[in-house]
């Protein structure tokens, strides 16, 4: 199986991120859909994408693809696909399955129909009649959206959000996969002062250091698809042989990373310690009013309090407007922040030259990016280039509604939308 179709699942708005991470692994065949990115690898490419990627949510084996819009074209096309290629005598395998906007609507029937077909493809193969399914666990998917269907295989196992360094978490936690995305959107780099004022549990500024150090994600856990007959030994240690080799010394400047609740600096420094990254970055109980630097050319990269994740609307916008006093000193910085408040700008008295569309959770937010000036004499970034659904914002100053106070822009300043849970 030198050439196996692989999905790589994103939360809505990540997509192009994931790509470009795939890129970067050189995995180039790829389609970009919405929530997932399809692509082609190997075996050894199952084990590279679970250890590398940041931004994903899971990676899944394709098994097959089809039209369906009744009971028996699903059992007929399921029955078809080449489960034995995947499948052992013992296996066990849990089948899932969603439906949105489709004449299967149903998913329990849905999930049935597709065991009962599975089960009979392996009958053939096996010549049994009756299978214990008490061996390695192959969790299959069954969605159908719009009709199509496609089956796959979870190789993860617990999302890839799930580093293994935070076993504690602070109220309304962003996900370490968000968080490394919010990084790899930004123009930081490990040459870069960086700084994150509301670092809560100290998600952002973590995920931060394990880029700057170029630590794989994932090399501190264990994955679904490691009992598979199909990924030899050899296989992982080999990838897990370059996440070593591929791993950088601490940054040119210390991460700066502080709140202004004392308990969740002590669980962010928890949480560092057991990413192995606690002598990169300085925590500090901080009010973001506190905030100085002496720093040139720096990021600050934040998710700050907003009203639906902490539940106080008026006390975020008052953080945006003390954001504001703090960061004005700061003309060589370029800041970006995730929120779902619809007056940031106005709060924090600037027009963001790109905002992002994103969900955190089932949270529509808003990534709001401000470019401070290139540091003299450094040279763009491979890849530093917008991503798609990001979208200029016109110079224009954002339009003030005077029911709610919300910042509103022309529609061709808004990224597309989509619907998904992070």
């Amino acid at each position: 199986m030198s050439r196996i179709p692989l999905i790589a699942t994103a939360a809505f708005g990540l997509e192009a991120v994931v790509s470009r991470e795939l890129m970067e692994l050189g995995y180039t065949d790829q389609t970009v859909m919405d929530g997932r990115v399809k692509f082609v690898g190997d075996e050894l490419a199952i084990c590279r994408c679970n250890l590398w990627l940041r931004s994903a949510d899971r990676l899944l084996v394709e098994v097959g693809s089809f039209e369906a819009w009744d009971y028996e074209m699903l059992f007929n096309q399921v029955q078809s696909l080449p489960w034995d290629e995947w499948l052992p005598f013992d296996a066990k395998f849990p089948v899932s399955g969603k439906s949105v906007r489709s004449q299967l609507h149903n998913e329990p029937s849905i999930q049935s129909v597709s065991k009962k077909a599975i089960v009979e493809c392996l009958k053939q193969t096996y010549q049994r009649h009756w299978f214990e399914e008490d061996g390695p666990e192959y969790p299959i998917e069954v969605a159908i959206l719009k009709d199509w269907v496609t089956l796959s295989i979870d190789t993860s196992g617990p999302g890839l959000h799930k580093r293994g360094y935070r076993p504690e978490v602070a109220a309304a936690p962003l996900r370490e996969t968000t968080a490394a995305a919010l990084v790899l959107l930004s123009y930081w780099n490990r040459e870069r002062p960086f700084a994150d004022p509301f670092c809560g549990s100290g998600t952002i500024p973590i995920e931060a250091a394990m880029i700057a150090r170029n630590r794989a994600p994932g090399a501190n856990r264990a994955f679904q698809c490691e009992q598979w007959g199909q990924i030899t030994r050899d296989h992982w240690k080999q990838a897990r042989e370059e996440t070593r080799d591929k791993q950088l010394p601490k940054p040119r400047f210390t991460l700066q990373a502080s709140d202004i609740d004392g308990r969740v600096i002590s669980l962010a420094k928890k949480n560092a310690f057991e990413a192995g990254v606690a002598d990169d970055i300085e925590f500090k109980k901080l009010d973001v009013l506190e905030f100085k630097t002496t720093r040139e050319y720096g990021c600050i990269i934040t998710n700050p309090p907003y009203g639906e994740r902490m539940g106080d609307d008026e006390s975020a916008a008052d953080i945006y407007d003390d954001m504001a006093d703090a960061f004005e000193p700061l003309t060589t910085w370029s800041i970006y922040a995730l929120t779902s408040h619809p007056g940031f700008e106005r709060h924090f008295r600037r027009k963001a030259d790109r905002r992002r569309k994103m969900y955190a959770g089932r949270i529509e937010c808003h990534y709001f990016q401000y470019y401070g000036p290139r540091p003299p004499g450094e040279q763009p970034l491979d890849g530093e280039q917008p991503l798609d659904g990001e979208q200029p914002v016109s110079n224009e100053p954002p339009t003030v509604s005077p029911a709610d106070g919300s910042v509103t822009t022309s529609p061709a300043v808004e990224a597309d939308s989509g619907t998904g849970t992070n």
